[in-house]
């Protein structure tokens, strides 16, 4: 395998990576934009909310471990590792996202205003951010609930998965390393 950090490669390759990169991330970002617009809101109990979020959960570890390991295999693992954060945090904003849909349109009184997409994903953005703005208010312990979960995912998202990603580059260059040393 040829140069595993980026700053080994040359210029040119460098540039042309960290584009393909950039285009790989913002077409991620397309296709769950369009996803989560076209897919409609649906109504559901609480448990019927609990469970999708446990699935949506679901997909973003799965995604997760996924990307580790392509990261672990990868010829530049560094921009791997980007691509991944720029596919996992837009998944995980958007399944909270779906669940504040639908947990607005199963009663109009579980946030301080009706929720459409946009909104849903702006509040799940400031939550995500905290900042927290107020503007859109959990008002049921339902939602105050759920949104202190995405609250503490959001530290854990941010700990937790950058730090697995990142651990995953480290250890990635370092075989790489490992090898070439035995080969001199």
């Amino acid at each position: 395998m040829t140069a595993r950090r980026l700053s080994d490669v040359s210029p040119a390759r460098r540039r042309r990576a960290v584009a393909r990169t950039a285009l790989l991330v913002a077409s991620a970002w397309v296709i769950l934009t369009i996803l989560y617009y076209a897919l409609p809101a649906t109504h559901g109990s609480v448990a019927g909310v609990v469970i999708r979020l446990a699935i949506g959960l679901g997909l973003v570890a799965v995604v997760v471990a996924f990307q580790t390991s392509r990261i672990l295999r990868s010829e530049l693992p560094q921009l791997r590792a980007a691509q991944s954060l720029g596919t996992v945090i837009p998944l995980f904003l958007v399944v909270f996202a779906t669940i504040y849909l639908s947990l607005s349109h199963s009663s109009s009184s579980e946030f301080s205003q009706p929720l459409d997409h946009t909104r849903a994903i702006y509040f799940t953005v400031t939550v995500f951010a905290t900042v927290g703005f107020g503007d859109i208010t959990p008002k049921t312990d339902t939602t105050q609930i759920i949104t202190m979960v995405q609250m503490i995912l959001d530290l854990v998202l941010i700990g937790f998965v950058v730090r697995l990603l990142l651990n995953a580059v480290t250890s990635a260059v370092r075989d790489e390393g490992g090898r070439e040393g035995h080969a001199d």
